[in-house]
């Protein structure tokens, strides 16, 4: 076609637009949007005390398995290092209406009420299915776009962080005001967008750039700018809906634009393939470059082959050579095997920052809504409390996401020292529950939701950038394998057992259960000051995975991903000398010029 001219609205273009490693991400967008519902959990736990009969602390030990089977995600990962992509996705579609489906049915009496252990089982395997998801979304896209983790890793999780609030108006728009369906849009959902998501969702090969070029980044933007409009539009339909009545068309209404929002990354993936099928065109119109690559040497091919097989569990050499290498692990930002990265240093100060950072903000998430209650706040401002967290969590997210990788680039600062903030600013929030100021649940579910949110992305980058991307599926869900601990001890044995306790004083000495709530400063107060004082701790115990790597960070990180220019082009060629590589930017202003025409066939990816 003339003028490098593509046609759109051709079954060739389709096709290249769904292969494309952009339209990858948006597919990992729309499964992760629907990978949250563990953190509306507060809003269907009150159905669970008044249906059931539950008191405070069987609705925590739930919650702990819940907790237990999000983070738990070592069977996913490991099912990730031996199984296509598409085959984790379906068994966490499988696990997911398995799960949440049995608890929907116990709700509306449709089976004979279960022991709590049978719905502690299935809350588990429910929440558990969600780390498939997670694991084959974000492992793919970390893997094909190395050098951009960070903000992989935030954008990916930021829509987990919204779908809190995606839920919420998507089960009033279908269901109403009913918090059993709730419930059930929980169990249909996920294994809905896993089905729709579940071919085009894969690893494709990461072809290297030119060292000095940068990495080629600007779609990610344009993802970032959508769900930040997707986020304030939640935000004021939350708002709206608390001083405006609703009608049931009026959520249909609402919840039809917040699809429309929530699908539309799917344009940039078009304009992004559409650019580069126009390059191509026009590339194919000029005279042809000439490429001249030294020959790989059989010593080289043979790294490059021992390069592309996962390192084994341990190291290799038998009983005496796993356990002898797993003390002698390579060199910071290398492969670690998985035994070598359990038995460091860092991974160890990895999982005491996941038990106290992340388990304390767990339980402040977790009972939210009693605090509200217990503090006196009508119904509406708890359900803005939970909303708000939702919020906050994209936003901690994204913004931890995009910003460490910012500082990161620009001024080589450790993305481990922004962790340590992060735990230091929700010990603020922690406090303003303990002592219950008044009006202040607003900004403490802010803060909760901003700090919760921010500690994800940046301790799955970390231990992708300490600890290699061989073993990175597996060795991240270890990483966040240990947050059940803090959230069990803190939740159930510290917040549960303290409120049950303070619950029966309030009411002459007898068990709580159903409707009968605590009342009153007393109820959390104590277990919030517990929680403070272990996150402090968490910041202090942070510090050392600071001092341990910060060498490493002051070095290129991604230098493994760069390539110095090891082909000579014909200097007769209109390119100059200059190698475009696919993924890539110019590094100079007169070699964007020359971009277009200097497109490979590596373009179409």
């Amino acid at each position: 076609m003339a003028g490098g001219e593509v046609a759109t609205c051709t079954p060739a273009f389709v096709s290249r637009v769904v292969q494309s490693r952009w339209f990858v991400v948006f597919a990992s967008i729309v499964v992760m949007a629907a990978s949250g519902s563990t953190y509306i959990f507060a809003l269907y736990s009150k159905v669970l005390r008044s249906k059931l009969g539950y008191n405070q602390q069987t609705l925590n030990t739930l919650s702990f398995f819940k907790d237990l089977g999000t983070n738990v995600g070592i069977v996913s990962g490991l099912v990730q290092q031996v199984a296509p992509p598409w085959a984790v996705l379906l068994i966490g579609a499988a696990m997911n209406l398995a799960g949440y489906l049995m608890i929907y049915l116990a709700l509306t009496g449709r089976t004979a009420e279960p022991p709590v252990w049978l719905m502690c089982l299935y809350i588990c395997v429910g929440a558990n299915a969600l780390t498939f998801s997670n694991t084959s979304a974000l492992v793919v896209c970390v893997k094909n776009f190395p050098e951009s983790r960070g903000i992989v890793i935030g954008l990916l999780k930021s829509f987990v962080g919204l779908s809190g609030a995606i839920y919420t108006q998507l089960y009033l728009a279908i269901y109403g005001d009913d918090a059993s369906s709730l419930v059930l849009l929980v169990a249909w959902l996920p294994a809905a967008f896993n089905l729709l998501c579940v071919y085009t969702i894969r690893v494709l090969p990461y072809l290297r750039r030119l060292d000095g070029g940068k990495p080629y980044s600007k779609p990610f933007y344009h993802f970032l700018y959508l769900s930040i409009v997707l986020a304030a539009y939640l935000l004021v339909m939350i708002i709206v809906q608390k001083q405006v009545h609703f009608s049931h068309a009026a959520y249909v209404v609402g919840a039809t634009v917040l699809l429309l929002i929530l699908f539309s990354p799917v344009g940039v993936v078009v304009r992004e393939e559409y650019k580069a099928a126009c390059q191509l065109e026009q590339s194919l119109q000029q005279p042809p470059s000439i490429a001249v690559e030294e020959p790989t040497t059989s010593a080289e091919k043979k790294k490059a082959d021992d390069d592309d097989e996962s390192p084994p569990l341990c190291g290799g050499g038998g009983v005496t050579g796993c356990v002898s290498n797993m003390f002698r692990p390579p060199a910071l930002g290398e492969d670690y095997s998985i035994m070598q990265a359990l038995v460091s240093v860092e991974m160890i100060v990895l999982f005491v920052i996941s038990v106290f950072g992340i388990g304390g903000t767990l339980t402040a998430i977790d009972n939210m809504a009693q605090i509200g209650q217990s503090l006196g706040y009508p119904a509406k401002s708890i359900n803005t409390f939970v909303s708000l967290i939702s919020i906050w969590n994209y936003a901690g997210r994204a913004g931890a996401g995009y910003i460490s990788e910012f500082l990161l680039h620009r001024y080589r600062f450790p993305r481990p020292l922004v962790l340590t903030a992060v735990l230091l600013v929700s010990c603020v929030g922690h406090l303003l529950i303990a002592f219950g100021v008044p009006q202040s649940l607003y900004a403490a579910s802010v803060i909760i939701g901003f700090c919760f949110g921010a500690q994800w992305p940046l301790l799955f980058a970390i231990i992708s950038e300490v600890f290699g991307l061989k073993y990175y599926s597996s060795l991240f869900n270890f990483g966040s394998a240990a947050s059940p601990a803090g959230a069990y001890v803190l939740n159930v044995i510290v917040a549960g057992r303290l409120y049950d306790a303070e619950a029966a004083k309030q009411h002459g000495g007898h068990a709580v259960v159903g409707d009968k709530i605590c009342k009153g400063v007393n109820c959390f107060k104590h277990a919030f000051l517990i929680i403070t004082a272990v996150t402090f701790g968490g910041v202090l115990v942070s510090l050392i995975l600071v001092w341990r790597t910060r060498n490493f960070y002051r070095g290129d990180i991604y230098a493994k991903f760069k390539v110095a220019p090891a082909a000579t082009t014909d200097a007769s060629s209109d390119g100059g000398g200059v190698e475009m590589v696919e993924g890539t930017e110019a590094s100079a202003p007169e070699e964007k010029s020359k971009k277009k025409k200097e497109v490979v066939n590596e373009d179409l990816y």
